[in-house]
């Protein structure tokens, strides 16, 4: 009988993950998506817009990056919160995020208008392509309040288990950019600026329809909508520790484009392509974390250590399978994902190889994603925070001899890749299974 029961409940908890990850995978797919629909578009401009949009791309996903914690954290202290029976004060906290959100966003896009020719340069944008990435950047910029209001506010939701409403949303504004692509690049003839005006627009109306919804679940639980200074802050300094971890993450992210931009640009256009299809894989696999997330901070917010740690054996497997299936997936795939991205031979080449390293990876990267959601769930983001210094710490030495001494074309971008998705996502692996083992992340409670 407690085999038969404890079957019961291993079936039920994975009917609870797939039931948050299969939504939310839709979500999060949608998003890489937008930038693969640019690759595809601009990629008709030629190689230089292609090796433009590598460079600013990169940049614009680090602005946006850097403040996932919008969404990560938020989602942690909602679920938590929600855990304790206190549904009123989960959505207190998610105002306070979105407030926290359009502040950043406003200030960060400024500042990005001023310095996007210095950020451009100091990337190592070869110089013929970088005055089309400072273009694409800057034509992008307006949509980033909305885009950092998209996470906070898909946090909030997240966070109570509401993963249906961002999904439609992903999915509504991914169609919506490709159409506005088509017309404003190919259409009208509006090279780079029109593909980054398409985004920007499109983001902000993400974000106007997700923060309808959450405004409309304020106002029924009595939730104030002004901003809360104190909120505010309190926000700020949980997600302080993921900024740092973060940031981390992506410094390895520019260090490996910055080596490929050294190589030239067909390395760089190969490289733009093979990094958006990590990506969009990545994303396929945080799905489970995003799940892991919510359930994590649910069990621990209602004190069912327990639970917590169920929960985290059963993603962790679920990672591993999903990362061979990915990776097994890219396999048959990458031999003709090329001649969909650009005509050019040496672009092809060098891009074939890499996506071939880049499946390999899938089943490792696969447990790490969903480790890192099991701790930002649980609200450990200090041990995040040093664990990410440790690891990029560990990969620029690999990084900087890849771009001191490895050979141009296809053999210096298959090294960049072996550096990047072999040895910093294993030694990712090591600091998180390492923290996970203890089990001193599961401290049961509504806050930490």
């Amino acid at each position: 009988m407690c085999s038969v029961g404890g079957r019961r409940r291993t079936a039920a908890g994975d009917r609870e993950l797939l039931a948050l990850a299969v939504p939310a995978l839709g979500a999060l797919v949608a998003e890489p998506l937008l930038l693969l629909v640019d690759s595809a578009v601009v990629g008709t401009l030629g190689t230089l817009p292609l090796a433009a949009l590598a460079a600013a791309g990169a940049l614009l996903s680090t602005a946006v990056g850097v403040f996932v914690f919008l969404a990560y954290a938020t989602t942690a202290a909602v679920s938590r919160r929600w855990g304790a029976g206190d549904l009123s004060g989960a959505l207190a906290q998610g105002v306070d995020g979105a407030w926290l959100a359009l502040g950043l966003g406003v200030l960060t896009a400024a500042a990005g208008w001023v310095w996007a020719p210095d950020v451009v340069a100091a990337l190592g944008t070869p110089s013929e392509a970088a005055p089309l990435a400072v273009t694409y950047l800057r034509w992008s910029l307006p949509g980033l309040p909305g885009m950092l209001l998209v996470l906070a506010t898909t946090g909030v939701l997240r966070g109570l288990q509401d993963v249906r409403t961002p999904l439609v949303v992903a999915v509504a504004g991914a169609a919506v950019n490709a159409l506005l692509d088509v017309v404003l690049v190919l259409g009208l003839d509006a090279g780079l600026a029109g593909s980054a005006a398409s985004t920007a627009l499109v983001q902000v109306a993400m974000a106007a329809a997700l923060l309808r919804v959450v405004v409309r679940g304020a106002r029924r639980h009595g939730v104030s909508l002004a901003p809360d200074v104190a909120g505010v802050r309190r926000s700020a300094r949980a997600g302080a520790p993921l900024v740092v971890r973060t940031l981390a993450l992506r410094a390895a992210l520019l260090v490996t484009t910055a080596a490929a931009a050294a190589q030239g640009s067909t390395a760089l256009a190969a490289h733009q392509v093979v990094s958006s299809v990590w990506s969009l894989l990545a994303l396929t696999l945080d799905a489970l974390a995003i799940a892991a997330q919510t359930i994590t901070g649910r069990a621990l917010g209602a004190g069912d250590v327990a639970g917590a740690r169920a929960a985290t054996a059963r993603t962790v497997r679920w990672g591993a399978l999903t990362g061979a299936a990915t990776g097994s997936a890219l396999l048959v795939a990458a031999p003709f994902l090329p001649a969909l991205f650009s005509d050019d031979a040496g672009v092809r080449e060098a891009m074939t190889a890499a996506l071939l390293v880049a499946a390999l990876a899938q089943p490792l990267a696969g447990v790490v994603f969903v480790l890192d959601g099991v701790l930002i769930g649980a609200g450990d983001g200090r041990y995040l925070a040093v664990a990410s210094a440790a690891t990029l710490a560990a990969y620029l030495p690999l990084a900087l001899a890849v771009h001191r001494w490895a050979p141009g074309g296809t053999t210096g971008l298959v090294l960049l890749w072996v550096a990047f998705a072999g040895a910093f996502m294993a030694a990712r692996a090591l600091t998180l299974g390492l923290r996970a083992r203890t089990g001193a992340w599961a401290v049961p409670g509504a806050l930490r």
